[in-house]
């Protein structure tokens, strides 16, 4: 936003450092550099079908961009981003000229504020002073102040603390905390082995980890207050989890930095390495994100162990260190690969760290890293319209990934229950990914990050407070109370009367809320509602009519099922089951691995067979319970085709996101768009195997239900085809999306040769000639 500062901080990695490109550029960004770059954001987005993008508005100093730049950052970004993306932005200021008025137009656009500060006054004014030599530690509290504020606390998103080993760690900490941060990062100073960090005399060999473990120690003293991204980072990746910052673990890196003359960079920390080390030579205004992406140092960044030297791959602690920050292991004539500079305190910190954690068990240097994206094989059988197991566990592993980041997005949200979330990602991670598996889980932080009207933050209490009664922990914690009811995610919810929130008090033994009591080990109470479950062989799905999420589908959600109805329910789908088994036997494995949980649905107008999936509930489909189990069949294995191809289309490009032509679907009367049509075609495809297998079930006989199967086959069969051919002819399909739709086509062809009579194929040719002839009709309304 601006390449200046109004400080004048003796250890900033822009002006204090190596790289100098500061002196050339803008002192503040464009209003064309601003139109473009969310262009470029919301190009990217679109084309990778992302959930969410995070946006930091930077400096130098962004505050002194002004009000009108801010304001027009907000608006470019929220104009361009497609209406399914989620945006996340931030402000990162050292907050000396935090104002009221910045903060009412922070909350008009849901900016939140990150802020800058060293510590008490003594560890601040250390570094973080006006050229003049004033201090700048009145005004920062100043800000926090106003931060801090009722109206503006939802704003604060946290504290960024540079280490100073000279400064008191504890004094540091504790000044930090009793400004009530809803999360504190400490930053190691930014150093390489050209310019290495300084060492006092005095401090032994690994200062600055020795400082990161006094606070440690108090930390976790104390129930770990607050999130500390560095701790809770090393905590995660001991456990072969995630880190939280790029200083730690294998993650690939996904940050480019935007200058104001619109100029793509590398991470700014690369600044402290060499003069133009983060450049990369393109601009916003002449390439993609793609293209900067595919930037040989990015590429570098995302190579995770393979990019690292022979020393860190063979270190007993890499998937926690990850070789540090990438600009610490700089040294001229070997360029970055070398281990950290800060080798030695990261080895320290981290085993110290292990050794104070009950239970913890470290990731072996060379353990195989999940694979986010499905291998050739895995695609084809999903091309093939079915998935085996290891495919569909690969998508749901795949999903989760994605929930986890929406989740971590919202933390900033309700501080209490991500700390307590965090804690059981390093306690009880099984327990955790349960609830955030659930297939609701994803759908309530979709709507969050959409800031959709009554979504709110109290499903990330509910979260954390599922998942610690799963796995045994203790806690206490305000939940909502909805619809007169506590709701626990993938477990039931129990009736509290009221409105508002209640405090909720979990132990090993159950929990209690507003004076109710549950005791997992006695007869439940008529106020506690379960979630219940149906076992059938191979198969046990959630039958969901508790969570209030729950409703995210097409059609409404069905109340709670009574007796009589969950009898009802587990018939139906103990026979559908039975015929999947018996007919549809390619679909049993991808059901079993993929299909959590079945959501019961209101008929649909005058009775109708209604069922719906949502791209935000992997796991799930919502069904009205129909008459037959054959159609109960059909239901399951069509609308489970819609949840594996969102998952694969969230992780795979398999078509030009730029084609916004409307294409003829053989099934419907209206046009619809390229992913309509591959999504539609794709479900059509289990479709034509259902009716396939019933032909066979009637073969030889004739009469009523025998030529209904045979019509219903010759007509999907055409249609499915038809729309095959329709999506390889577009020219838009991506070289994995033509291998797709390929894989499609082979599916279908053997259908294709199956006799059903000239009576069936004559009904079938009337029925796509009738939705032709209306297709034609709305294309020529709409002017198409």
């Amino acid at each position: 936003m601006h390449s200046r500062c109004d400080l004048a901080c003796d250890h900033c990695y822009i002006y204090e450092h190596a790289d100098t490109s500061w002196r050339g550029r803008p002192r503040a960004v464009s209003g064309p550099v601003l139109a473009r770059t969310a262009e470029r954001i919301a190009e990217h987005a679109a084309a990778h079908a992302l959930p969410a993008v995070h946006v930091v508005l930077h400096g130098g100093e962004p505050l002194l961009a002004g009000p009108a730049l801010l304001r027009r950052a907000a608006e470019e970004l929220h104009r361009a981003l497609p209406a399914d993306c989620s945006l996340d932005l931030r402000i990162h200021t050292n907050g000396v000229l935090l104002s009221p008025a910045l903060l009412d137009l922070f909350a008009e656009y849901g900016i939140k504020v990150g802020i800058s500060l060293d510590g008490d006054r003594a560890a601040n004014d250390r570094h973080r002073r006006y050229a003049d030599g004033r201090s700048s530690h009145g005004k920062v509290l100043a800000a926090l102040e106003l931060l801090r504020r009722p109206e503006y606390r939802h704003l604060y998103a946290g504290l960024l603390c540079t280490i100073d080993v000279e400064n008191d760690p504890l004094a540091v900490y504790d000044a930090l905390l009793a400004l009530e941060p809803p999360r504190i990062d400490f930053l190691l100073p930014h150093a390489t082995w050209d310019a290495p960090p300084k060492r006092p005399p005095g401090l032994g060999g690994h200062p600055y980890a020795d400082w990161l473990l006094a606070i440690h120690e108090r930390w976790t003293a104390q129930g770990r207050p607050v999130p500390v991204r560095t701790f809770d980072s090393v905590h995660r990746t001991l456990r072969g989890r995630s880190s939280l910052t790029e200083s730690l673990g294998l993650d690939p890196a996904d940050l480019v930095v935007v200058e104001t003359d619109g100029s793509f960079e590398q991470a700014d920390s690369l600044k402290t390495a060499y003069d133009g080390a983060p450049a990369t030579g393109f601009t916003v205004f002449a390439h993609t994100l793609d293209q900067v992406a595919d930037h040989p140092g990015m590429r570098e960044r995302q190579s995770g162990l393979a990019g690292l030297g022979d020393d860190c791959r063979s270190c007993p602690v890499v998937r926690s260190c990850g070789g540090g920050l990438y600009a610490h292991r700089y040294r001229t004539g070997s360029g970055f690969a070398n281990p950290s500079v800060f080798c030695g305190d990261l080895m320290h910190l981290i085993t110290t760290v292990r050794d104070r954690i009950a239970d913890t068990a470290t990731v072996p240097a060379q353990a195989k890293p999940v694979e986010a994206d499905l291998t050739d094989d895995q695609l084809d059988r999903i091309a093939a319209g079915h998935g085996d197991t290891d495919t569909v566990t690969a998508l749901a592993a795949s999903q989760l990934g994605l929930t986890r980041a929406m989740v971590a997005a919202l933390a900033d949200g309700r501080p209490d229950a991500w700390q307590l979330l965090a804690d059981l990602d390093g306690r009880a991670p099984h327990a955790l990914d349960a609830v955030l598996a659930h297939p609701y889980a994803r759908a309530w932080a979709a709507r969050c990050l959409r800031g959709e009207s009554g979504a709110d933050l109290g499903g990330l209490a509910e979260l954390a407070a599922a998942a610690a009664l799963r796995a045994g922990v203790a806690f206490d914690l305000p939940v909502p109370v909805r619809g007169g009811a506590v709701h626990l995610p993938t477990l039931g919810r129990l009736h509290v009367g009221g409105v508002g929130e209640a405090r909720l008090t979990g132990t090993a033994d159950g929990f209690t809320a507003r004076g109710a009591r549950l005791d997992w080990d006695a007869p439940p109470t008529p106020a506690w509602q379960a979630v219940r479950r149906v076992a059938l062989p191979g198969w046990t799905v959630a039958l969901e009519d508790t969570d209030p999420q729950r409703d995210s589908h097409q059609w409404p959600a069905a109340d709670r099922l009574g007796e009589d109805a969950l009898l009802a329910w587990s018939d139906a789908l103990r026979e559908a089951w039975e015929l999947v088994g018996r007919d549809l036997p390619g679909h049993v494995a991808g059901l079993a691995a993929g299909l959590t949980t079945v959501t019961p649905l209101r008929p649909g107008p005058e009775g109708r067979d209604v069922s719906a999936s949502a791209r935000q509930a992997f796991g799930a489909v919502g069904i009205a319970r129909p008459a037959t189990a054959p159609t109960l069949a059909l239901l399951l294995v069509h609308e489970f085709q819609h949840v594996k191809l969102g998952a694969v289309l969230d992780r795979h490009d398999l078509y030009d996101p730029a084609d916004d032509r409307l294409y003829h679907a053989p099934w419907r009367p209206d046009p619809r768009p390229l992913e309509g049509l591959l999504q539609g075609t794709y479900a059509h495809l289990a479709v034509t195997e259902f009716w396939a297998a019933r032909v066979r079930v009637y073969d030889g006989l004739p009469g009523g239900p025998a030529d209904h199967a045979r019509q219903q086959l010759a007509t999907w069969r055409a249609h499915t085809a038809t729309a095959v051919e329709t999506l390889a002819g577009s020219g838009s399909l991506t070289p994995l999306g033509a291998r797709m739709v390929s894989g499609m086509r082979t599916a279908v062809t053997p259908w294709l040769a199956v006799p059903v009579g000239a009576a069936a194929e004559a009904a079938a040719r009337a029925a796509a000639a009738a939705n032709r002839t209306a297709w034609e009709e709305q294309l020529a309304a709409a002017g198409g």
